[in-house]
C-alpha cells in the first residue's frame, strides 16, 4: 500500500527512497501507526518529510492517494479559498429567520456542496445559496447557518454550527514556490554563515594542547585560541520606487529579517532606483547619495552582496549614460548603468540578485543583469538557492 504512496511523494518532489521505505515498513511492523490512517499520516510525515517546505507536498500526495483528491480539485480549492479569504460582515438575523434555516445532516450537506462547486462561477457574500461568506448558506465561512460545511481558515460562524470542515492544507504557506513571510526569510538567512576565529585567546584548543603536550615529552602545554564566530558581512542593495512598489511589503520582510539576523557580523543596507548610476543611498528617499566607488573601497571582496529588484527598466537606462536618468545630484556622467553594475559584480567574489517577478519576466534588461549576477526568484526555494550560492555550496 505505502510503496505506491512513496512514488506519489517522489512525483511531487519529495526526496524519498529505499531508506524511507524501510523505516516506514519497520514503523508499521511495530504498530506505531496504531492501525489507523491518521496514525499512518503522522508516522509517514515524520519519516518522509525532511524540509519544512515539503509539508504541503506531503499533504497533497496524502489527499490524492488516500482520499482521492485530484490535483484539479486542489486547484479549485485554492481558487475558492481566495474568495473566502476576506469575509464580508454578517447580517444579524432574527430568531424567526434562524428557525427557517435548514438543519442538514452531513450527507445532505456534502451533496449540496458538490452541486454548488459544480455550478458556482465566482465569489458571493451574504447570500443563502452559494459558497460564500457572512450569509445563511450552509457552505462557506463566517455565516449564520445552524449546520453545514465550513471552508477556509479564520473566524467561524456566529453559531459555531458547522458539522464538518473541508479538507485543510495546513502547510500551504510553507511551499517552496510561494513568496516569503518574515519567519521563512529568517530561517533561510541563518544558513548564510562563514566562520573565522577572531578576538582574544580565551578558548581551549584541545587538539593543539594534545599535540603540543606530546611533542613536549608529556609535560602539559595548554594552547588557547580565539573563539569561532560568524564572519559574514552582507551588503544589501534594494531597488525602491516605480515598478518595485507592488513588492514593497515583501522587500520590507526581507529587510526586517536581515536586520534581525544574528549570524551576520555586519550588515549594510543601501538603496537605488532601477539601476545604480554612480551613487547609492542610505534611505528610501534617495537622499545624501554615497559614491559607489567609496562604498566598494569600504567593503572588501569578501563581503556577500544581495541585490533585490525586478531588473525592469527602459533599455536606455541600462545602456546609456547614467547621469541623464537620475533625479538627484548624481555625477555619473556618461557611464552607463550596466558598467556600474558590472563594477559591483567584478569587485565582490560572491553576489546574487533576488527578483520578485516570475521568471517569465526575466527578459531584456533583466536578462542582461542576470548575466552579471546569478538571479533567483524571491521565493523560499529561490532564497535557499541564493544562500547556497553565497556560501559556496553550489
Amino acid at each position: 500500500m505505502f510503496v505506491d504512496f512513496l512514488y506519489e511523494l517522489r512525483r511531487r518532489g519529495l526526496k524519498v527512497g529505499a531508506q524511507e521505505a524501510l523505516s516506514l515498513g519497520r514503523a508499521l511492523d511495530r504498530g506505531l501507526h496504531d492501525d489507523t490512517l491518521d496514525g499512518f499520516y503522522d508516522v509517514a510525515r515524520a519519516l518522509c518529510v525532511h524540509r519544512a517546505e515539503d509539508l504541503d507536498g506531503f499533504d497533497r500526495a496524502f489527499a490524492h492517494h488516500f482520499h482521492g483528491a485530484a490535483d484539479e480539485a486542489l486547484k479549485l480549492t485554492e481558487e475558492m479559498l481566495e474568495w473566502l479569504k476576506d469575509a464580508a460582515p454578517r447580517r444579524e438575523l432574527t430568531e424567526e429567520e434562524r428557525k427557517l434555516l435548514d438543519s442538514l445532516d452531513l450527507e445532505e450537506a456534502r451533496r449540496r456542496l458538490k452541486e454548488r462547486i459544480a455550478d458556482q462561477k465566482g465569489r458571493h457574500d451574504r447570500g443563502n445559496k452559494w459558497i460564500g461568506t457572512g450569509g445563511t448558506s450552509p457552505h462557506g465561512r463566517a455565516g449564520s447557518s445552524p449546520s453545514g460545511i465550513r471552508l477556509g481558515e479564520g473566524e467561524p460562524g456566529r453559531r459555531g454550527g458547522a458539522i464538518a470542515n473541508a479538507l485543510e492544507r495546513k502547510f500551504a504557506n510553507l511551499r517552496g514556490d510561494v513568496t516569503l513571510d518574515t519567519r521563512a526569510i529568517e530561517q533561510a538567512l541563518r544558513r548564510l554563515r562563514a566562520f573565522a576565529r577572531e578576538g582574544a585567546l580565551d578558548e581551549l584548543d584541545l587538539e593543539g594542547t594534545i599535540d603540543s603536550t606530546a611533542k613536549n615529552a608529556g609535560e602539559l602545554d595548554i594552547k588557547l585560541r580565539p573563539p569561532r564566530r560568524s564572519n559574514v558581512r552582507v551588503l544589501l542593495l534594494l531597488d525602491v520606487g516605480g515598478s518595485m512598489d507592488p513588492h514593497a511589503e515583501l522587500c520590507s520582510r526581507l529587510f526586517s529579517a536581515a536586520r534581525r539576523a544574528s549570524n551576520f557580523k555586519e550588515l549594510r543596507t543601501l538603496y537605488f532606483h532601477n539601476c545604480i548610476y554612480g551613487k547609492v543611498y542610505p534611505d528610501t528617499w534617495l537622499r545624501r547619495g554615497q559614491n559607489l566607488t567609496d562604498v566598494l573601497a569600504q567593503c572588501d571582496p569578501g563581503w556577500r552582496v544581495i541585490v533585490v529588484g525586478d531588473a525592469l527598466m527602459h533599455p536606455q537606462e541600462l545602456f546609456s549614460g547614467g547621469g541623464r536618468w537620475t533625479y538627484h545630484e548624481d555625477d555619473a556622467g556618461d557611464v552607463p548603468g550596466v558598467a556600474w553594475m558590472q563594477l559591483i559584480s567584478e569587485h565582490f567574489r560572491k553576489s546574487v540578485w533576488l527578483n520578485p517577478e516570475p521568471e517569465a519576466q526575466w527578459y531584456g534588461t533583466a536578462a542582461t543583469l542576470g548575466r552579471l549576477f546569478p538571479m533567483y526568484r524571491l521565493t523560499l526555494d529561490g532564497l535557499s538557492a541564493a544562500i547556497q550560492k553565497l556560501t559556496g555550496h553550489r
